[in-house]
């Protein structure tokens, strides 16, 4: 059986070779960002694209933003407060990922339908639904039941 050599990656250098020499190709990168600045740049881009094109994205942004003020109001402890944090980032950094895999998608299968495109798209979504229920159960444990002691001391119950 013969391997056509002519399609598969560079190699890495050899590190038995010479261990205080180590480059690695990136031949598949198109640009490699020269500057931290420039990478936290590529980086806000891709937020403001998600922002800008993505409803979901949005969305969580509103709720997310929505669930801290509410804990700061509600006066909930640091650490609740950064629990409610990290899974609104979670959730937030699921979407990316989503809309990365879908324009990746998108951009390999081109208009033409393929049943692991649909695999990959449904499976990406599904990430995001799983990473956004568990941040409403977050939410929900922290945040509610401080709330329900406000409003019961409103209403006087």
């Amino acid at each position: 059986m013969s391997q056509d050599l002519s399609t598969q990656s560079p190699k890495r250098p050899d590190l038995k070779a010479d261990p205080k020499v180590v480059q690695f190709k990136r031949d598949s990168a198109w640009q490699v960002a020269p500057t931290l600045w420039s990478s936290f740049r590529y980086a806000g881009m891709g937020l403001s694209y998600a922002f800008m094109t993505q409803r979901n994205f949005r969305i969580h942004t509103i709720l997310g933003t929505g669930a801290l003020l509410l804990g700061m109001l509600l006066r909930l402890a640091t650490i609740e407060l950064a629990v409610i944090g990290l899974t609104c980032g979670a959730v937030l950094a699921m979407e990316l990922l989503n809309t990365a895999i879908e324009a990746v998608v998108d951009l390999t299968v081109k208009q033409n339908y393929h049943e692991l495109a649909k695999i990959a798209k449904d499976c990406a979504a599904a990430a995001v639904l799983v990473s956004a229920i568990a941040a409403l159960l977050v939410g929900g444990f922290l945040i509610l039941p401080k709330l329900w002691i406000v409003v019961v001391a409103f209403l006087g119950i």
